[in-house]
This record gives C-alpha cells, sequence and structure tokens, in this order.
C-alpha cells in the first residue's frame, strides 16, 4: 500500500499511509482507538474504497475502482 488516503464526509480518517507485507510474514497492526485500524484493513479487503493512493499485489498495481471483497478474496487477501 502507499500513500493510501481515506475520509469520511470531510474528516480525514487516514493520510498518505505506506507499507509493505511480504508474504509468509505475520503481521499486527497497533494504534489508539479511532486511529484508523479497521479503516485500513477494509480497504485491503475490498470493503471500502480508497480517496487516494496505490495498492499494489506481488508488484502488480491493483485497479482500485473496481476493487470489491470478491476481488480481494480471488487474489488471496482476507481478514480474520
Amino acid at each position: 500500500m502507499e500513500n493510501i488516503c481515506k475520509s469520511f464526509f470531510g474528516v480525514p480518517v487516514l493520510k498518505n499511509v505506506s507499507f509493505r507485507l511480504r508474504h509468509g510474514e505475520v503481521h499486527v497492526l497497533l494504534g489508539e482507538n479511532g486511529a484508523g485500524k479497521s479503516t485500513l484493513i477494509k480497504i485491503l479487503s475490498g470493503a471500502y474504497t480508497l480517496d487516494s493512493g496505490k495498492i499494489f499485489l506481488e508488484g502488480q498495481e491493483i485497479d482500485t475502482s473496481t476493487y470489491n471483497p470478491e476481488t480481494a478474496s480471488r487474489m488471496g487477501i482476507a481478514t480474520i
């Protein structure tokens, strides 16, 4: 994910969030209440659209205009 931004009703929730996840690694996302953890996960899983930024899978940029939970699932992206 690169420079992910998301706002709700004009209120910024995520501002230029970037990180990489590597296959086979275990990751944890920590933060205070309201920090945007759930929003970020919902963007990654296709439940929310992003306002700007890019999502990559295995080095290829994903077309976020058609990205949804079904697409994410087909790509092997799932949340627990």
